[in-house]
This record gives C-alpha cells, sequence and structure tokens, in this order.
C-alpha cells in the first residue's frame, strides 16, 4: 500500500501568501478599488485664466488609477455653462475619447484630496454621476447636496450631509464631479442641448428664472432617470483666494 503524497518538510502553510489566505477579502477588495477595470477618465477645468498654487498643487496630488488612462482638459475664458458644454462637443466628437468611460470636473477653486478621485470610482456602477462633498462659500455655507430622492415634487434644496455615507440626491455642485460619459452621450443624442446652461431670464407670464449650469443638467438627466450621489468620504475644500479662507 503506497503512502499518500505529503508537502516537503520545509513548506510552511503560511507561504501561500496572506492575500490567499483570506481570498474572499481580497476579492472584495478588489472589486471595491475596481482597479481591474476600465477607469478612463477625462478631466475638465474651467478656468477664467489663472489657477491658484493651492489648486494646483492640489490636482498635481490628485491620485489617478494605475495603467489607467486619464487626460487633462482646460476650457479658458468662456462663461462656466459654454465651457462644460464646449468640453462635452470636444469629448464626443473624439474618436478615442469618447469611447471612455468618466468626465471629472473640476473647478478653479476647490481643493480636492489625494484619493478623493479613487473613492468616487468606487460607487460608480450603482449612480450616473458622483461629487464630493463641499459647501458654498462664506459662513452660512450650505453643502452642494441637492434634493432628498423621497421627496415629491422633486426639488434642489440642500441636504444636511450624512457623515461617511454615500447619499443619493437630486443634484450636485460640479467643483469635483464624476461623471458617466455614456450617459452624456445618451443625453445629446436624444437632441437634449445644450447640457448645461446658466439661467438668467424673465419672460412675461412666466417671472424670473435664475439657475446655475450645474442644477440645469442634473434637472434634465433627472428627468431622464439618472441617478446621483454625493460621497460623504470626499471632503473637498472651496477656496476663497482673495480672503485666503478655504470653507
Amino acid at each position: 500500500m503506497k503512502k499518500p503524497k505529503q508537502f516537503p518538510t520545509w513548506y510552511d502553510p503560511t507561504y501561500s501568501g496572506r492575500h490567499n489566505s483570506n481570498l474572499s477579502q481580497s476579492i472584495s477588495r478588489l472589486e471595491t478599488a475596481k482597479t481591474y477595470k476600465d477607469l478612463s477618465t477625462v478631466m475638465v477645468l474651467p478656468t477664467r485664466g489663472v489657477i491658484p498654487a493651492k489648486v494646483c498643487n492640489a490636482l498635481w496630488s490628485l491620485m489617478t488609477p494605475m495603467n489607467g488612462k486619464f487626460f487633462r482638459h482646460i476650457v479658458e475664458g468662456k462663461e462656466v455653462g459654454q465651457a462644460y458644454n464646449e468640453a462635452v462637443e470636444t469629448i464626443l466628437a473624439n474618436s478615442e475619447l469618447s469611447k471612455w468611460k468618466y468626465m471629472l470636473t473640476v473647478e478653479e477653486d476647490n481643493l480636492p484630496p489625494p484619493d478623493g478621485l479613487l473613492k468616487l470610482y468606487e460607487n460608480m456602477d450603482k449612480y450616473d454621476a458622483i461629487g464630493g462633498l463641499y459647501f458654498t462659500k462664506g459662513d452660512c455655507g450650505m453643502p452642494m447636496i441637492y434634493g432628498d430622492v423621497r421627496e415629491m415634487p422633486k426639488n434642489f434644496r440642500p441636504q444636511i450631509p450624512i457623515p461617511n455615507a454615500i447619499q443619493e440626491c437630486n443634484g450636485l455642485g460640479m467643483g469635483f464631479t464624476l461623471f458617466k460619459i455614456s450617459m452624456l452621450k445618451k443625453m445629446t443624442e436624444k437632441g437634449i442641448w445644450p447640457l448645461f446652461k446658466t439661467v438668467q431670464e424673465f419672460k412675461y407670464g412666466e417671472g424670473a428664472s435664475l439657475g446655475t449650469q450645474d442644477l440645469y443638467f442634473f434637472g434634465l438627466a433627472g428627468r431622464e432617470g439618472y441617478r446621483f450621489a454625493s460621497d460623504n468620504r470626499v471632503l473637498v475644500g472651496h477656496l476663497d483666494q482673495e480672503n485666503g479662507i478655504v470653507w
């Protein structure tokens, strides 16, 4: 009768590696980080022409996916809504960029954390746009999380942030926000244009309409059934350059 084969006496079970020893945990970590997926991203930055050093430092420190495609696109001297429309046109008209996954919007007065983009990617399977958490400027600043999705009719009232949560909402700011390019493409193909518009108009019989380009977009996209959230783990500063304050 043959004896069963045994491992060599020098073999130690720990040689299989820490990650292999708890493989389910390792797989969960990889799935969350999405490093094995296509995370190709176009970063869009509208600017009046001068970007503060603090913002440059934050953007240079921004961690991007290893071995992933990342392209920076600056639009200078345009009204902000026009700048974003021009950026979308550039992306969709390009044979390469139009196939990429995401558009990241950053603005010349926002300070994202180094790992902010990596965290935004983690929940993009569930939402069509996710933004970092930041407040409007001033002592009475409001969080840029607009509209409780449980309320009807839909609205854009600022919401109280839930700490460290992925908080679904009806609208976001665009200071540090990740969008699916496929959403932008489908909306334009349906003839929805412009996607971004700063509204300042008066119509007789209807009254005055005032609105920023970000909530104009989220109003359009929300009616198409797309979903949005604020990642309250990603804390973004809002720079008041003139007074030297980060709100």
